[in-house]
């Protein structure tokens, strides 16, 4: 269906939004979209285990004990190419997902176990999906007819699969995590705050043009990102980061209520 190259959108969404060493974006729509929330305040001291430490150092040994989880959340309002979305994700290493994204005023939720992807989208979403990619009325009309209700089936190598998938890429997710070092670099460590009752330290990139990222980093048990806020440029927000090693539990949608992608119209766009 023609929803899935915008779900590619959401892949690439997810990419950005971990691969922060600083690099996070976020807003549900340029009208609807809140403020940025400010960084926490400053919180009570302790033991500092970055003591010593440049702030690109810490953001170094951030990158390194994030890409060693084994599953997290990730959870924020994001925006790329213009196009804004609502996420939310449990993600683990072994290309399992739950999880839902939303799109001008449209839900869908998303499952991943055993390599088949399950998508169930209320109908304002696969409307809006398919509308965007200019299918023809009567065509968004008979295949919402189709799934409304039900989970859409897509098994490996069908359209679209591919591309979800890379949403529930744990390693892929992360690898990117390294893939523009120099992105890390020119740090500043801002006041300590919380995130979530966690302690973190703050970590702050300011660029021309008045853009500053700010990633927010455990000061407890492993150092992972735990938020990262971009306030400024054109793709201000927040992407928050949790339930780190946690398990991911999948259920398959029951049988009478999925449809395969292979029984949609010929005539309609995959």
């Amino acid at each position: 269906m023609a929803s899935h190259r915008k779900l590619r959108a959401a892949a690439v969404v997810c990419v950005v939004a971990v691969a922060a060493g600083p690099a996070p974006a976020a807003a549900l729509s340029a009208a609807d979209a809140p403020a940025v929330a400010a960084v926490p305040s400053a919180v009570a001291p302790s033991p500092d285990p970055f003591t010593g430490l440049s702030a690109d150092e810490i953001a170094d040994r951030a990158v390194t004990a994030t890409r060693s989880a084994t599953s997290l959340r990730m959870s924020g309002r994001v925006v790329t190419d213009g196009q804004p979305l609502d996420i939310d994700f449990a993600v683990d290493d072994e290309d399992e997902c739950t999880g839902l994204m939303k799109i001008k005023g449209g839900t869908a939720e998303l499952r991943r176990i055993d390599r088949i992807t399950y998508m169930k989208g209320d109908e304002a979403f696969w409307r809006v999906s398919m509308a965007s990619q200019g299918t023809p009325e009567a065509q968004i009309d008979a295949a919402v007819e189709l799934v409304e209700g039900r989970w859409l089936k897509i098994a490996p190598g069908q359209p679209g699969a591919s591309d979800l998938g890379g949403v529930c890429d744990l390693k892929s997710l992360l690898s990117d995590l390294d893939k523009d070092e120099a992105e890390r670099r020119g740090l500043t460590r801002g006041p300590d705050a919380e995130v979530d009752g966690t302690p973190v330290a703050t970590l702050v990139k300011k660029r021309p043009g008045g853009e500053t990222t700010t990633v927010s980093v455990s000061r407890e048990g492993k150092p992972y990102i735990l938020k990262m806020v971009k306030a400024g440029g054109e793709e201000p927000g927040t992407m928050v980061l949790s339930d780190y090693d946690e398990p991911v539990e999948v259920v398959v949608p029951p049988a009478d209520e999925t449809v395969d992608l292979s029984r949609l119209d010929a005539g309609t766009p995959a």
